[in-house]
């Protein structure tokens, strides 16, 4: 299949062109990765639907379906919900990334992340088979999320510094001193031992060198993707428990959707106080 492939080429660091200084491409096909995205998030949904069927008194098949739907909706309405500020903020600094660009740039970055998340599916399915814990099992998809974004930020980042790199300037000169700029030299009679060296020093800095400017990354265009990454942190914790169950507590039956109270954070330090006994 044609997007898994693509998806190799990102994780491996060969999906970019750089056919000049300056001028590095990201070129991926947009859909096949896409559905490639889609298709691997849904696998780590279905190994969380595991804890459904069999940590439970009696098993719910439906949390592996419902969860197969879940998690590639919950990337994709947090982008939706998180998109437009990245564009608007990223054309007001002045980038030269386009709509098309960050389409891109952020199928690639999700493909990382799903990616994780799909290698993890089986060890987070063989936990949700042998163990009835409810709490352990909520932590270890939280951990699990945690791991597969810090890899997908590390890839969104610098993937943004070298598509914004600046073309280098050829050279650059470092102008004469002005204190030693003049072309008068001294005569040996007309200097002392004392005033040589100095006049040595000013001659050498007096030389105009040149030397090639490094290209050097877009700060303004980092800095809004640091951003941005933080606004897509918070959205997106806070759609994954609007969209919750995900993994199904033994205690209740059943349900696509639960009443909208608390937040996921009362949510991971509840299940945490109860994993330690607290």
């Amino acid at each position: 299949m044609r997007g898994f492939r693509e998806l190799d080429r990102i994780l491996r660091g060969d999906a970019m062109r750089v056919p000049g200084p300056g001028q590095a491409i990201l070129e991926i096909p947009l859909l096949p990765l896409v559905s490639v995205n889609v298709l691997l998030a849904a696998v780590y949904g279905a190994c969380m639907g595991f804890f459904g069927v069999f940590g439970r008194a009696e098993p719910e098949v439906r949390f592996i379906v419902a969860d197969a739907v879940k998690v590639p909706l919950l990337f994709l309405l947090t982008l939706v919900v998180t998109f437009p500020s990245l564009h608007v903020f990223n054309a007001l600094v002045g980038s030269r990334l386009g709509m098309s660009d960050l389409a891109k740039l952020m199928a690639s970055a999700l493909g990382v992340l799903v990616a994780v998340l799909a290698a993890f599916g089986p060890i987070v399915a063989f936990f949700s088979v042998t163990t009835t814990s409810y709490p352990f099992i909520v932590l270890l998809n939280v951990t699990v999320f945690a791991l597969a974004a810090g890899f997908a930020i590390i890839f969104l980042l610098r993937t943004v510094d070298r598509l914004t790199l600046s073309a280098p300037a050829a050279f650059v000169e470092i102008p004469p001193h002005e204190s030693g700029g003049s072309s008068s030299v001294a005569t040996p009679e007309e200097t002392t031992e004392s005033e040589r060296p100095v006049r040595a020093e000013r001659r050498a800095r007096a030389v105009p060198v040149s030397r090639p400017e490094e290209p050097q990354p877009d700060p303004k265009v980092r800095a809004v993707f640091r951003g941005w990454l933080v606004v897509f942190a918070i959205v997106g914790t806070q759609m994954s428990w609007v969209l919750r169950p995900f993994i199904g507590s033994p205690s209740a039956g059943f349900t696509w959707f639960r009443p909208r109270d608390g937040s996921f954070l009362e949510g991971v330090t509840k299940a945490l106080r109860t994993l330690l006994g607290a």
